[in-house]
């Protein structure tokens, strides 16, 4: 059957979506964490691949959430990032707020903000075009990632098992992130690699 024009462009862009919907494909346990380069707060730039050989934690943010104040308030996410810090993980916030939306800072008031949480990140990153947490799949604020030496991502979800902003909450919630890390990290299988992200929706542009 002889195709018009019309018909012969409907295929084409339908193969040109199929092809980019594979270019933004959600990452996926046990294959490749996608690569990224994003700048700092403090102007240095990181990518994925200049850690490879180490385990890499990246915990999406918004310090105008109440559930990620619940967990900065209250301490859990600051001992979270000292204690796995102090073992030589990269722990890496990421900000992928739009100008002009709740958890948007310029560098320098992202740096006292920082502060006020008590943030014991490795490194604060600024993902403004919202290119790097789409990438990611990145939903909720906060939404965790784990990456292991060998760029492959061992956990994503949410960074415990009770999904409320109260911080009374968390002396009966289960530390995913922790536990996923803890086991990693010891060379075991993470019993828990997916879990159900939970928090503020990610404040993208055009969202």
């Amino acid at each position: 059957m002889r195709r018009t024009p019309f018909a012969m462009a409907a295929v084409l862009a339908l193969g040109l979506g199929t092809m980019a919907a594979g270019v933004v494909a959600p990452p996926e346990i046990g294959r490749p964490a996608p690569a990224f380069t994003l700048p700092d707060t403090r102007g240095a730039q990181h990518s994925l691949a200049q850690y490879r050989g180490r385990w890499v934690v990246l915990e999406w943010s918004n310090y105008g959430c109440p559930y990620v104040q619940k967990h900065y308030n209250s301490g859990n996410i600051p001992r979270q990032q000292q204690k796995w810090r102090d073992r030589g993980v990269v722990w890496l916030s990421v900000m992928s707020s739009a100008p002009g939306e709740q958890g948007h800072f310029a560098p320098a008031a992202m740096n006292t903000e920082s502060g006020r949480m008590r943030s014991n990140a490795s490194a604060v990153l600024l993902d403004p075009a919202g290119t790097v947490g789409r990438t990611y799949d990145a939903r909720t604020t906060p939404h965790m990632f784990v990456i292991n030496p060998q760029g492959t991502l061992v956990y994503m979800g949410g960074i415990d098992d009770v999904a409320t902003p109260r911080q009374e909450d968390l002396a009966r919630a289960r530390q995913l992130v922790d536990a996923a890390l803890e086991q990693a990290t010891a060379g075991r299988p993470v019993s828990t690699p997916t879990s159900r992200p939970y928090g503020c929706n990610v404040k993208y542009r055009g969202a």
